[in-house]
């Protein structure tokens, strides 16, 4: 389409038919579609789509729906989940859900890399961020704690070298006994649950 950088977006077609998209896109696409003919057809399709389902769906049913026909599908149901109870058999759905998904990510190939890929770069890098805030929160605390541990120290305490290192070695034992306490609670929590 000259004048414009508008690319063919398929996917907007439908919202299109529906009504969803705001005007400017609206409009966008609209003259997009004046000259490319992919896009005019597809819209035609997908019109002439909606009309024939909306023609079959306004139609009256010739096949009658029994009054307990949500207990027969109930029934039904619960019979032929009769085989997944069974511990084989959830190995092997797992196996085949598996093996599923390899092929799924497998057929997704070179399209899909130009949205996957940056995408998953996105989410290391906001793992990344969040590294950094808590390390930098740590550093923070930690550097506080000095400081306080340094102006308390400085009233309390005359200044000596030893004094200093003295309670900086009992802030670090503190601060290791607290993360020992913390770790011995969640392993007594986590075997409280497992039981």
């Amino acid at each position: 389409m000259a004048g414009t950088n508008y690319k063919c977006q398929t996917e907007k077609i439908a919202a299109y038919i529906d009504g969803d998209l705001d005007s400017f896109e609206c409009r966008a696409l609209e003259a997009h579609l004046l000259g490319c003919r992919t896009c005019a057809e597809e819209l035609r399709a997908q019109r002439l789509f909606v009309c024939e389902l909306d023609a079959l769906l306004a139609s009256p049913s010739n096949h009658p729906v029994p009054g307990n026909f949500a207990q027969i599908v109930a029934i039904r149901a619960e019979s032929d989940m009769r085989g997944v109870r069974d511990r084989a058999e959830h190995k092997r759905a797992l196996r085949f859900s598996a093996m599923l998904a390899f092929a799924s990510f497998a057929l997704l190939g070179v399209a899909a890399n130009k949205s996957i890929v940056p995408s998953a770069w996105g989410i290391i890098a906001g793992g990344f961020g969040v590294v950094a805030f808590f390390w930098k929160v740590l550093y923070d605390a930690v550097v506080g704690l000095v400081v306080i541990s340094r102006v308390v120290s400085r009233g309390i305490l005359p200044e000596s070298h030893l004094v200093a290192l003295l309670a900086f070695f009992l802030l670090a034992l503190a601060v290791a006994l607290l993360s020992l306490l913390i770790s011995s609670y969640h392993r007594y929590r986590r075997a409280r649950l497992v039981e």
